[in-house]
């Protein structure tokens, strides 16, 4: 006889860790599925937070370790495995195969996050958190009275520059084509930003510096020409990849592939819940994700109370 779990959580990134403690709280039976041996999905990447609230300066991995630790202390369970297909069953029960073994869920909150595209470009991995940064609301404070480089041409990337030109000395705004994409007024407010200087038709081919970021490499993409910018910080702002493969066979996505869900979390599909940079949101940052994680456990509750009678819990598969 198999167990039937009232909650399986998909992921342990902020969200998912979050929803687990909340889970805890809430005395649901209930496990963790996560994908890395090491909890905090994009979190532990980050060389530095300074924006949650009580923990300035913490470092990223620090931060998803006591994330961990309080849902452990809390008696949360976690398996590690690859999830590899959802399944709906019979009387609302949810059937997850990861790494081919079978668990069964009256509610499933889906916390798989999402990734940054990245430039693919020598120096960009190694210098991860070390100047080269995916947030400009999480990382720019660092860059006070300094030179950084936004590469992009969408309202992020723009957004990311006027953001950056707050503090910083000099912002360059790296773009492959000759004109932005981004919102004409926005543009409008980067064109006419004298710290903002726009640096048309180029691709960064390489990202230097031993400890930090020293400099880009740029070539452009019409004339092939080659040049070298002093930068202390570049901010990759080329999009994002949510981690919604799986889902998309039974879940409704956006236009973007992020899951169809509002604030309380719930899908297009009964008893399946999105939590963190995997819904549609407007920003996605440690603290929304959080957030998300507690909303979606408190919607669960409700979802099972709600439909307590179509599942027996003491009723195995």
């Amino acid at each position: 006889m198999e167990t039937i779990y009232d909650l399986i959580i998909v992921g342990s990134g902020p969200a998912g860790l979050c929803a687990a403690i909340y889970a805890q709280r809430a005395k649901l039976s209930c496990i963790t599925i996560e994908r890395n041996y090491m909890s905090g999905g994009q979190v532990i990447n980050t060389y530095e937070v300074d924006n949650y609230p009580g923990l300035p300066g913490i470092n990223g991995f620090d931060m998803a370790q006591q994330f961990r630790a309080h849902a452990e202390k809390l008696g949360a369970e976690f398996v590690e495995a690859e999830v590899e297909n959802i399944e709906l069953l019979e009387n609302g029960v949810k059937k997850i195969v990861a790494d081919g073994k079978d668990y069964y869920a009256k509610t499933i909150i889906i916390a798989t996050g999402a990734k940054h595209r990245t430039l693919s470009v020598k120096g960009e991995e190694e210098l991860s958190g070390m100047g080269v940064s995916y947030c400009a609301t999480c990382d720019g404070a660092f860059f006070k009275n300094k030179t950084a480089a936004v590469v992009g041409g969408g309202d992020v990337a723009v957004e990311d520059a006027l953001f950056l030109a707050r503090a910083c000395e000099k912002v360059y705004l790296i773009h492959r084509r000759d004109e932005l994409r981004a919102a004409k007024v926005l543009q409008e407010a980067a064109l006419s930003n004298e710290k903002i200087v726009p640096v048309w038709n180029s691709m960064v081919t390489e990202i230097t510096g031993e400890d930090k970021v020293e400099s880009i490499k740029l070539q452009n993409v019409t004339t092939k020409e080659e040049q070298v910018l002093s930068v202390e910080g570049v901010f990759v702002a080329v999009g994002i990849l949510p981690n919604t493969e799986l889902f998309q066979e039974i879940l409704t996505l956006d236009e973007s592939g992020y899951i169809r869900a509002g604030e309380d979390c719930k899908t297009s599909v009964e008893g399946i819940f999105a939590a963190g940079d995997v819904r549609t949101k407007p920003l996605r940052q440690i603290i929304t994700a959080a957030a998300d994680g507690a909303n979606a456990v408190t919607a669960v509750t409700e979802y099972l109370i709600q439909n307590s009678a179509k599942v027996d819990k003491n009723r195995g598969i």
